[in-house]
Parts: structure tokens; C-alpha cells; sequence
């Protein structure tokens, strides 16, 4: 058997009519940036995240550089990041001109550590990113607190998240502003690059708007100096279609995360992923621990199993950001879990054949 790491293909063809008619109206309009799809994309996504606005952009990391960038983020600042995240995550601050901090996470949730923050905080210290890693989102409320307190930023980086969930609360809306990424692997992905910002500030979401746009809130009009960060119709036309089937799909990620969790206990020295008390996990990416994650992923794959590692170089140990000083040391916990970790194929039409095989492979692994 063949188990790919994700299907998309599997999914459009669930959906193909709706999706096909959805893209042709696109064509048949001629709207293709902006435009009415995207307008009522943005209108129902931040309706389903609770929060006011939703400004739609051309990737996700355009999200990460405009959040920064609305809340006047520039050189001489400083930005605080966990270590455990994609790169992406980072460009939000080097885009402003300012200095990522890199800080360890959490070993149990994998997700940043609010102690590890606060110790990173100087006097150029001007925002947090909080990034809700593989699906379950950081632990907020000490964050906000630590925000506050400091008067400085919280960003959320809500990429693998879509409609996760913080004590009861959709994520996006927790923080000043919130960066999404609709890359096509995502859980709510679009057939090309596409991302988003989503605010409760009136103000924010007015200056996200006029910046993506050229600085402009009028055409020929600039009152900014902006950027080209618009999202095109198609994706919005996709996206809009998609959205309808998000919390169906959610659930049945949970689902696949609790068969595996069943078939996996106890077996070798398997480190299975933790729901917090206060989350609603979506399981953007599935990850396990192991010491022998080399071998298990060499032995999947020569099954037909398709596994994926995230993240096995941490950020502050990346090329790009050796001027930075940073060394291997520096956060164990994100080392370790760069070491150990391994994603597992994870998707809503993933089915129950599927996950016994891998689950069974696994286990032929260690016997």
C-alpha cells in the first residue's frame, strides 16, 4: 500500500464540481485580483474566527511582514521568536528591518515558552510572535499578560491553525493581529500561494488594507509607502468554496490524530503528541518522538509511507542567521525535537485502512 503525506488531489476531487464553477465564475468576471470572491472570503473567514477583520493577502508570509509592519515595526527593533517554527515565521521581522530574538519551547506543547520570552525581553524589544506550531495554539494568557506588562506587541502566527482553539476561543483574535498562510498543504489551503491578516482593530485592519493595496485606499490616491501583497480572485473563489467544509474536515483530523494515538501508545520509545488542557489541537501536521526517527522514516518510506520532518535544522541554527551569534546549545528543546521528531501522514480523507497500515509498519518497525 501507498500512503502519500497529504492528498490533495483526493480532496478536489470530493469537491470538483463546486471548485470548477467556483474558478469559472472568476474567469467569466475577469476579476482576477481582489474582487467579489475574495471580498466575501474574507467576510465569512473572519466570521468564523470571531474576529472583525479579515484582510486577504498573497501568502502567508506577506501576513508575517504586514503584521509587523502595521504595528511599526522597523530597524532597531527587536522581535521575539520561538526557535521552533518554519523560517517564515522570522521573515516577518527581517522584512521591517528588525532583529529576530530566538527563544526556546515548550517540551510537552512544542509551542513557545512564556518563561523562555520574558528572559528575551530588552529595552528594543517591540513585539512577541506567538506561533500555534502544528496546530494547537501557544499558551496565551501568559503571553498577553507578559505583553502588557513589558508594553510591547502580540502577534499571532496562526499558519498551521485554522480554527484551532485557546480556552474556548478561536485563534486570530486573541493577539493585536494574527498572520495566516493558505499554502495548498494547509488545512484550509488554496491552489497557489494566499494568506491573510485577521484583527479586531478597526484602525489595523484599515492600514493592512491601504498597504497591500500600494498605499492606497483610492486608486492613483497613496497615502503610504506600500506593497503589492493582494490576493488573487482565484484563490479567494477556492478558498470560499473550501471554508464550507473546514470544520468538517477538522474534526475528521481529529479523529485520524485519535486513531493514531490508540494504535501508537506504548510502542518503542514513541513520544506521542500532547492536546493541552486549554487547546483544541487541529492537527495541521501529526509529530511524533522518537531516537531511532532516521531509521523510522528510512523504514516507512521503503513501505510506500510518505513522512515529512518538521523542522530538522531549529531556525537559530540556519545559515541565513549566523550573524546573529546564535550556537548549537543554545535551546536544547527545539534541538532535541529537531532530532526526534517525525510528521506522519495526516489528512481528512485520510481513512481507517490508512492509519492501520502506518500504524502497523510502525510496529513491525520496533518488533
Amino acid at each position: 500500500m501507498t500512503v502519500p503525506f497529504v492528498d490533495l488531489k483526493c480532496q478536489y476531487q470530493s469537491i470538483k464540481t463546486e471548485i470548477d464553477r467556483a474558478i469559472e465564475n472568476v474567469l467569466e468576471t475577469s476579476s482576477f485580483v481582489l474582487g467579489k470572491a475574495v471580498t466575501e472570503f474574507e467576510s465569512r473567514f473572519a466570521h468564523e474566527h470571531q474576529v472583525r477583520h479579515c484582510c486577504a493577502l498573497s501568502s502567508g508570509t506577506d501576513g508575517n511582514h504586514l503584521a509587523l509592519w502595521v504595528l511599526g515595526v522597523g530597524p532597531g527593533d527587536e522581535v521575539i521568536i520561538p526557535a521552533n517554527t518554519f523560517i517564515a515565521t522570522a521573515w516577518g521581522a527581517t522584512l521591517c528591518g528588525a532583529t529576530p530574538v530566538f527563544v526556546d519551547c515548550d517540551s510537552e506543547s512544542y509551542n513557545v515558552d512564556p518563561g523562555a520570552v520574558e528572559k528575551a525581553i530588552t529595552p528594543k524589544t517591540k513585539a512577541i510572535v506567538a506561533v500555534h506550531l502544528y496546530g494547537q495554539p501557544a499558551n496565551m494568557d501568559p503571553l498577553i499578560e507578559i505583553a502588557a506588562r513589558y508594553n510591547i506587541h502580540l502577534i499571532e502566527d496562526c499558519a498551521q491553525a485554522h480554527l484551532s482553539e485557546y480556552n474556548g476561543k478561536k485563534v486570530g483574535g486573541i493577539g493585536e493581529i494574527a498572520s495566516w498562510s493558505f499554502y495548498p498543504g494547509k488545512n484550509l489551503g488554496a491552489y497557489g500561494e494566499a494568506g491573510a491578516n485577521t484583527t479586531n482593530d478597526d484602525e489595523l485592519a484599515a492600514k493592512c488594507r491601504m498597504l497591500r493595496d500600494h498605499g492606497s485606499s483610492q486608486k492613483y490616491h497613496h497615502e503610504l509607502l506600500g506593497h503589492n501583497y493582494r490576493m488573487e480572485g482565484i484563490q479567494g473563489a477556492v478558498l470560499g468554496v473550501k471554508l464550507k467544509y473546514l470544520e468538517a474536515w477538522t474534526e475528521k483530523r481529529r479523529q485520524n490524530a485519535n486513531l493514531y494515538q490508540n494504535r501508537l501508545e506504548g510502542v518503542g520509545d514513541i513520544v506521542l503528541p500532547a492536546e493541552m488542557s486549554y487547546a483544541k489541537h487541529v492537527y495541521h501536521l501529526y509529530v511524533i518522538q522518537t531516537s531511532k526517527r532516521d531509521g523510522l522514516q528510512n523504514y516507512l518510506t521503503s513501505k510506500g509511507v510518505s513522512t515529512g520532518l518538521h523542522y530538522p535544522i531549529p531556525i537559530h541554527l540556519q545559515k541565513c542567521f549566523s550573524s546573529l551569534g546564535y550556537k548549537k546549545g543554545d535551546f536544547p528543546v527545539a534541538e532535541r525535537l529537531a532530532e526526534r521528531c517525525l510528521s506522519l501522514p495526516m489528512y481528512a480523507e485520510l481513512t481507517l485502512e490508512q492509519i492501520e497500515y502506518v500504524t502497523n509498519t510502525i510496529r513491525e518497525f520496533y518488533s
